[in-house]
């Protein structure tokens, strides 16, 4: 098993911890929005708390490590790899969890090709696990709102990861897709998953509003997020979702493979 001292070095190594790429403007701009309560960045949390800007910032540095100065606003953030490393240990205890019972689980990312991986290697161990891995609404149709006006995308999966793509753009199956932060596409799957009734899953894994926007509807939810994501910090601190790992979601996918490891080793799923 990968050790705690070779994963911290790793992560910080590989800038998914320590000093990130993800700048403090951006964050910054991230909390001025969700104060504002700006749906693209609630990205399907609906928050209880007033949360302006200053308490934003108190909370990712509670939980990321960024620095809690309101007036620090440019440079890097800065993402403490302990922290990170906790957050990887409780993401897979709920892992564990749910694999022990063989749990109806929910897979789905808006980062596929960076995360498309981590995630594909998650599904694969539950399902030997005897979890089923759900896959309602493929090929559904989401009408998603983008800085560039309403776009139509579709629902697909790659080895059990929901993501969404342009229509046309390659066959279902092909591991590629969009980055999306939107909850529609969770919410369809969902809505789908009732309909069919395949069953509801115990457990939605995944990242921005894959995570949101099952935690809002009452779903048990865990995952990934950056420091300019500051909805599933919020939606842990008031118990929408379980587990939120602070790293930078965005460095190359081979970067995550020691990740993987870890996390299927402390929750005993490795194969």
């Amino acid at each position: 098993m990968l050790s705690t001292g070779a994963l911290r070095a790793h992560l910080v190594a590989a800038r998914l911890a320590g000093t990130v790429a993800t700048s403090r403007e951006e964050s910054l701009r991230s909390y001025r929005l969700f104060a504002a309560r700006d749906p693209r960045v609630l990205i399907g949390i609906d928050p209880t708390g007033s949360w302006k800007q200053p308490d934003l910032v108190q909370l990712m540095a509670d939980r990321c490590g960024v620095s809690g100065d309101i007036r620090r606003t440019n440079g890097l953030d800065v993402i403490d790899p302990d922290r990170t490393i906790a957050a990887l240990d409780a993401f897979a205890d709920r892992l564990g969890a749910v694999a022990e019972r063989g749990a109806t689980v929910l897979l789905g990312t808006g980062h596929p090709h960076r995360l498309l991986g981590f995630y594909a290697a998650l599904a694969d161990a539950l399902s030997a696990a005897g979890c089923t891995v759900l896959t309602p609404a493929q090929g559904r149709r989401v009408d998603i709102t983008t800085r560039f006006g309403l776009r139509t995308y579709n629902l697909d999966y790659v080895r059990g990861v929901a993501l969404v793509r342009e229509p046309g753009e390659l066959s279902p199956g092909c591991a590629t897709g969009v980055h999306s932060h939107s909850p529609l596409p969770v919410r369809t799957v969902l809505a789908a998953a009732a309909e069919c009734g395949t069953g509801l899953p115990e457990l939605v894994i995944g990242d921005h509003g894959w995570v949101c926007g099952a935690g809002q509807l009452g779903f048990e939810a865990i995952g990934l997020a950056d420091t300019d994501d500051p909805a599933l910090f919020v939606g842990e601190a008031e118990g929408v979702v379980s587990v939120v790992v602070p790293l930078d979601d965005a460095v190359r996918s081979d970067y995550y493979l020691p990740l993987t490891r870890y996390v299927l080793n402390r929750a005993c799923l490795s194969q």
